[in-house]
């Protein structure tokens, strides 16, 4: 958990918001602590995490998440339990992970938490109504709920293969749309590269021409009864192992060798907006460290005139006797967090216009991404049908060998010269081709 929480390769700026309630101040040793004090207990998931992603285009201040962590603590009844929240963006867009100790030290249990998912719905609705975002549609109505959804182990395979996950389950969506029967869904995922399977549990699954397995009750979203109605049975079905066999010969060969070569065009495409995103990723980070460092100096500054005005010694009793010591204390402290405040806008400014400008070039990638995909289906059509020809030429040459196979078998024009036959038999005939 916390090598993904701080994994940089995967997202272009982390930012350790907050380590609080453990003797560790670093996200490894908190959560290191953490399962240290479940080996007290008898419980095994010692952790509780989430994230908050708030629309894509929305300005959010981190006041609005950490007031929302606050409203799911109280929720979840894991108030004033040890946390971990990092900041994460990608692609212009941010978000928030927490991870929560489960368990309680004073009685060293873990603190149950009873029906999440229904109460970060009522959270989540109510923060969309509070702020004026767009609500969701299936918020409105179950059955409206985005059907792209996708798990980790998705997006792995996804990432495997250089893809987008919701990509995948798009097209895989449409071709179940668009058909009404096992021969039109065959044909369709046929069309765009994948090949229908029984699973290792007598499932239906697909297979891409990469040899990735997708399961359809996850992909589509349907119920094996509900894919059995309209797909019958799966036992007629080639294996999962049969179907990748037949994707490693000589077509699939001949395709990879087109799919590397438009894979390469691709990146060649992509290589000034991938340098210009490196060359902006860079920017951004020197441009936070900079501030970072500038705001450090000046809080060193502030810090050492404040504590100036608390005087030592018999002064500094006799400033507790006149009061001008809690005087002084008071002002501090106001000084200190409206300097907090100060600093926390600036960051949150430049965090923003960061995002901004992040956001205008991935609309330039995401075009290119959405152009190359399109040639990247146009591809699998052609395989697909090159494929169909394929299926065609071996059903025509296993038919003639059949019916040759079930005709009599004739004698050669020599041998019907000596059973008495009066035949024209010109031997300097070359055979027709």
């Amino acid at each position: 958990m916390a090598k993904h929480l701080l994994k940089s390769d995967q997202n272009e700026h982390v930012k350790v918001h907050e380590v609080s309630g453990f003797i560790a101040s670093d996200v490894l040793g908190a959560l290191n602590e953490a399962y240290a004090l479940s080996k007290g207990t008898k419980c095994k998931q010692f952790m509780y995490a989430l994230s908050l992603s708030p629309p894509q285009n929305e300005k959010v201040p981190v006041a609005v998440f950490e007031n929302a962590l606050e409203r799911i603590e109280k929720k979840l009844g894991l108030e004033g339990q040890p946390r971990v929240v990092v900041f994460h963006e990608k692609e212009g867009r941010r978000h928030a992970h927490c991870v929560w100790s489960r368990i309680d030290t004073e009685n060293m249990k873990a603190i149950n938490i009873s029906h999440p998912k229904l109460k970060l719905k009522d959270i989540a609705i109510s923060l969309y109504k509070e702020h004026g975002w767009k609500m969701p549609e299936g918020f409105r109505d179950k059955s409206k709920k985005n059907p792209l959804n996708y798990s980790r182990a998705e997006w792995q395979q996804a990432l495997r293969i250089g893809r987008k996950p919701d990509d995948i389950k798009r097209e895989l969506q449409e071709c179940w749309v668009v058909s009404d029967s096992r021969a039109g869904f065959e044909s369709a995922l046929q069309e765009i590269g994948y090949t229908l399977a029984q699973g290792d549990r007598r499932g239906f699954v697909a297979v891409d021409v990469h040899g990735e397995v997708y399961s359809l009750t996850r992909q589509l979203g349907q119920k094996k009864k509900e894919l059995a109605d309209r797909l019958g049975s799966p036992d007629d079905l080639p294996s999962v192992s049969d179907v990748q066999t037949t994707m490693k010969g000589r077509l699939s060969k001949l395709f990879k060798g087109f799919a590397d070569e438009l894979q390469l065009q691709h990146e060649l495409k992509s290589k000034p907006l991938k340098k210009d995103k490196e060359d902006m990723v860079e920017r951004h980070r020197s441009d936070r460290s900079r501030l970072d460092e500038v705001q450090q100096k000046r809080w060193q500054s502030e810090e050492l005139k404040r504590s100036a005005r608390i005087r030592s010694g018999f002064k500094g009793l006799w400033d507790k006797i006149n009061g001008r010591y809690w005087k002084n204390r008071k002002r501090n402290e106001r000084e200190a967090w409206l300097a907090y405040q100060r600093d926390q806008k600036e960051q949150e400014d430049l965090i923003s216009a960061q995002l901004r400008e992040r956001r205008n070039l991935q609309a330039q990638i995401r075009l290119l991404r959405e152009k190359q995909e399109e040639e990247r289906k146009a591809l699998l059509r052609d395989l697909s049908h090159a494929q169909g020809m394929e299926a065609g030429k071996d059903r025509q040459n296993r038919e003639k060998s059949r019916q040759a196979a079930s005709r009599p078998k004739k004698m050669p024009k020599s041998e019907l010269e000596f059973e008495g036959l009066d035949l024209d038999i010109d031997n300097d005939l070359e055979p027709e081709i």
